[in-house]
């Protein structure tokens, strides 16, 4: 997807997030995430084929390339929801190997997905409380004694409220998720990463079928994430969102990763035309004609 829409921020630069000449595999002054020799093969297709890559704390990182690069895999992988063939991968200095999904989360480390997971047949501020952790009622001991957590109760319920507020979504909370339009249901996915007050949050295709009306919201809530403290790691198309909030790129092409760096830096880079455009690629890689062209355009400007 290409929009025209601009955040009202300024484009951001990158500075001091990564240690030496930048590249594949960098080291990042305080990374947050960092992945070694992860590999993940489909009978004889390798889909990820990463050596070492670190997510720096703090900043707007963005992964992208072209259709087939193994970006959702990878994504997949870091967060539980697969398993590699082989790999170690660290969040916030603790291991995350063999670490299911549900415990991943309650580490710190939040996902939304390419198609929203809201639960259709709850409300949408069911579908909020869901995301908050740590919740008393759920002990079935606790359970059947509500003073023991009534109070947490409504601590959760103002906290869904307040951010169903800034998402503006609060005139929605008592309608069915599934009544919801498709950008609609990417802010209350998000807004339901916040409830569990996470350090890194990961997006998978944020702005995938999001209605132009919506994606200059979307993307204010993602600049503001950042200035809440917390670290973004996303996955997009859309090369004029990367370069106007993405503080690093990471380039994946193949299963590996063969770029890094600033936004305005990494679009010139040979090495990510090369994955884009199929330079010297004998077979079809699934690069979509239209991403072609913006990068050629981002490319011009930045000339």
């Amino acid at each position: 997807m290409s929009s025209d829409v601009t955040p009202t921020s300024k484009p951001v630069k990158s500075t001091g997030l990564h240690v030496g000449e930048a590249g594949p595999g960098v080291r990042k002054v305080d990374p947050i995430l960092t992945a070694d020799s992860v590999k993940r093969t489909f009978g004889g297709l390798t889909a990820v084929d990463v050596a070492h890559v670190e997510i720096p704390r703090g900043a707007i990182t963005a992964l992208i390339g072209p259709n087939g690069a193994g970006k959702t895999t990878f994504f997949n992988l870091l967060t539980g929801f697969d398993k590699p063939d082989e790999g170690s991968w660290e969040f916030d200095g603790r291991s995350l190997a063999h670490v299911p999904a549900y415990r991943v989360a309650r580490m710190g480390l939040i996902r939304t997905f390419q198609l929203t997971k809201a639960l259709g047949l709850l409300t949408v501020m069911d579908n909020m409380k869901l995301g908050a952790k740590g919740q008393g009622g759920e002990n079935l001991f606790r359970s059947v004694l509500p003073f023991l957590w009534r109070k947490q109760e409504d601590e959760i319920e103002e906290k869904a409220v307040e951010l169903l507020t800034r998402f503006k979504l609060d005139t929605k909370r008592e309608d069915y998720a599934a009544s919801l339009s498709g950008g609609q249901r990417k802010l209350l996915e998000m807004a339901r990463a916040l409830m569990s007050d996470p350090t890194l949050v990961m997006l998978d295709e944020p702005m995938a079928g999001v209605n132009p009306a919506l994606t200059q919201s979307l993307l204010e809530h993602i600049l503001d994430l950042k200035s809440q403290g917390m670290s973004v790691l996303f996955v997009e198309h859309d090369m004029h969102m990367v370069r106007h909030i993405a503080d690093w790129v990471i380039v994946m092409a193949e299963g590996k990763i063969v770029a890094e760096g600033d936004p305005h830096t990494v679009m010139q880079d040979p090495a990510v035309i090369d994955a884009y455009l199929g330079a010297h690629h004998d077979t079809d890689i699934g690069i979509d004609t239209e991403h072609v062209e913006v990068l050629k355009e981002l490319i011009d400007d930045e000339q």
